[in-house]
């Protein structure tokens, strides 16, 4: 056996013969400093003694272990080396085409009856679900090292912060959830002697889709993962225990783990309102945690707390606070462009990990949407030469690049503030064409819940086959729900009983189109327009006008000065529209009937209530 001190993490070479994992010379080995504690040590032994690993790496976290690692993994074929000179610290990593997206029919909720999941989830028998997988990890890391991750979901010390280990057979995990996460010996000095922490599993298999399953135990605060290497599926601090796990732990305990940014808006006064935000996919929800206001707003600035994931408790002053439980950005490469987001393009100049990316001549990355005209050459996402006329993309449509968010050149100085940040305002977005305004907000905290459980976006030919079907996901939450979708909205509308000075809730659409196809809005930076009008609505010194289902900006109320937009247009963006809201508040009926009956009777009778007004003033 040997071991590492601190600052190399500690590697543990097992007896091929006999395994023994009893208390003894092999646990004090097996700590290598980093940990005595007992309830760590005894979950490391039996899921080694399950699995079978030849060497044991324990992460300390160190900036050593990350040179030693990335230098094993680039020996291995796992990264390539991408220009250093230009992007130092960056590396390219290319996946299995079998293994390129989260796998939602594959991802289960683990809970003693289907009905605790709900009718959203995929679900499986706690006693199935163990006895299946632990078939699938028997003896699955054998010439193999488990790298043993420990690690913290939020800023170190925070009150909110959750605390995770997971066990993993891939060098990628491990370099990846450095970024991702606070990781090593800062977590395991935070745990201290406890016994709360996620107990994760994952181990690649043989990257099998057949042999694939990500199962999280909510009761058991555990989860396994097995027969994938991509991010979401193996990154278990990520979607599985900050989402899933996170918002049963938030049911049980009162609080909320949210799919949301965190930004702040900061005036040339020098206030500072927070603001989180739900966007399903292809919405721009990254895009706008890092928007660069349009030269209008001189002394305006938006700083970044999170991008992707807020947890919010609330606070001793009745207000709700909110942590983001990250500290990378794993984002969707293709378009982001110097238009879009020149912040992520800053951000990912260094240290960072890009995974299914295309690569160019001189070892730099490239992806559809980066630049208006491709190179003339490439190297595409699956290592081939690649020209404009291949026929094919270059870049995976769901390439990623994992970057640390300290890179960001609008990170808020109060992204690992352990205390968090006062929400002020909550968005709720999605892609509609018609019916959804520009901008609406809620007369109250139980029509905010409505908007948000009722949000969704209008699918294109290419997902279903069918153009402008409504998909529904509540809070941008329908694959990330760790329990029963009813439950889930009641809890939210429990919450307000305890919020004193409750957030303003708003629903924005940057989609609309005119009767001709054309976007009505020009999105991007000049989405500071509208956030801005969202931040007054919210310190209360900005009109509105009422309509039927909300509060909308007239015009003058929301700054359009040196904007491209006409009057007409901006009426039309805005508009609301009794009859085509009639019939999205009838088809409500269906989605519903689908959630069952665990759907809160007030979200029920709000849509009535918004039916009756909207036919009463049709009728007249």
């Amino acid at each position: 056996m040997t071991r590492g001190g601190r600052g190399q993490g500690a590697v543990v070479v097992l007896p091929r013969a006999g395994r023994s994992f009893a208390r003894g010379d092999e646990d004090d080995e097996m700590t290598s400093a980093l940990t005595e504690n007992p309830h760590v040590l005894a979950f490391v032994a039996e899921m080694a003694k399950l699995c079978q690993p030849d060497r044991i790496h324990w992460c300390d976290g160190s900036e050593e272990e990350r040179r030693r690692l990335t230098a094993q993994a680039v020996d291995a074929g796992v990264l390539i080396p991408l220009n250093q000179k230009k992007m130092p610290g960056c590396y390219l990593h290319r996946s299995n085409p079998n293994d390129v997206a989260r796998v939602e029919h594959l991802t289960f909720i683990c809970t003693p009856t289907r009905e605790e999941a709900g009718s959203t989830n995929n679900w499986m028998a706690p006693d199935q679900a163990y006895s299946k997988l632990r078939g699938l990890f028997d003896g699955s890391m054998k010439g193999r090292t488990m790298y043993v991750v420990p690690y913290i979901m939020g800023p170190a010390g925070s009150p909110m912060a959750k605390i995770g280990i997971e066990l993993t057979d891939s060098i990628y995990v491990a370099l990846s959830m450095r970024v991702m996460t606070r990781m090593g010996q800062v977590a395991l000095d935070m745990l201290g002697g406890g016994d709360d922490f996620n107990r994760g599993l994952h181990s690649m298999l043989d990257i099998n889709p057949d042999r694939r399953f990500i199962c999280h135990f909510p009761q058991d605060n555990a989860i396994w993962s097995c027969g994938s290497n991509y991010g979401g599926n193996v990154l278990l601090g990520k979607k599985c225990l900050a989402l899933r796990i996170g918002s049963y732990l938030g049911k049980t305990e009162g609080w909320l783990a949210e799919h949301m940014l965190i930004l702040g808006v900061e005036s040339p006064e020098g206030q500072t309102t927070y603001v989180a935000a739900a966007f399903p996919s292809a919405c721009g929800k990254t895009n706008f945690a890092m928007m660069i206001p349009p030269a209008r707003f001189n002394g305006w600035r938006v700083t970044t707390v999170g991008d992707d994931i807020a947890w919010l408790r609330v606070g001793e002053d009745g207000r709700l606070w909110a942590i983001n439980p990250e500290s990378g950005y794993f984002g969707v490469a293709p378009g982001t462009s110097a238009l879009s987001n020149p912040n992520a393009l800053a951000t990912v100049r260094k240290d960072t990990i890009f995974t299914n990316v295309a690569m160019t001549p001189d070892g730099e990355v490239w992806w559809e949407g980066m630049t208006e005209v491709p190179p003339p050459e490439l190297i595409d996402w699956q290592g081939r030469p690649w020209t404009p006329q291949s026929g094919e993309k270059a870049a995976h449509p769901n390439s990623r690049f994992c970057a640390p968010m300290a890179n960001n050149p609008v990170l808020s100085k109060m992204a690992d503030d352990p205390a968090g940040v006062p929400i002020s305002a909550i968005i709720f977005g999605g892609r509609r064409a018609t019916t959804v305004p520009l901008v609406l907000q809620s007369f109250h905290w139980t029509h905010g819940v409505f908007l948000g459980a009722t949000m969704g976006s209008e699918t294109t030919a290419a997902a279903t086959g069918k153009v402008g079907v409504v998909r529904r996901d509540p809070m941008a939450m329908l694959p990330f729900c760790g329990y029963d979708m009813g439950e889930y909205l009641a809890h939210w509308l429990r919450m307000r009983g305890s919020i004193s000075h409750p957030p303003k809730i708003f629903l924005v659409n940057w989609f609309r189109k005119s009767g001709d196809g054309r976007f009505l809005w020009p999105g991007f930076g000049e989405n500071m327009r509208v956030l801005k009008w969202i931040v007054d609505r919210a310190h209360v010194r900005v009109g509105g006008r009422e309509t039927p289902v909300g509060w909308v900006p007239r015009q003058g109320d929301l700054d359009l000065s040196f904007l491209n937009v006409t009057s007409d247009d901006f009426d039309a963006a805005a508009h609301v529209d009794t009859a085509e809201w009639q019939v999205e508040l009838e088809a409500l009926k269906e989605w519903f009937d689908h959630i069952g009956p665990t759907l809160p009777p007030a979200l029920e009778l709000q849509r009535r209530l918004m039916l009756a007004i909207i036919q009463a003033g049709v009728g007249g």
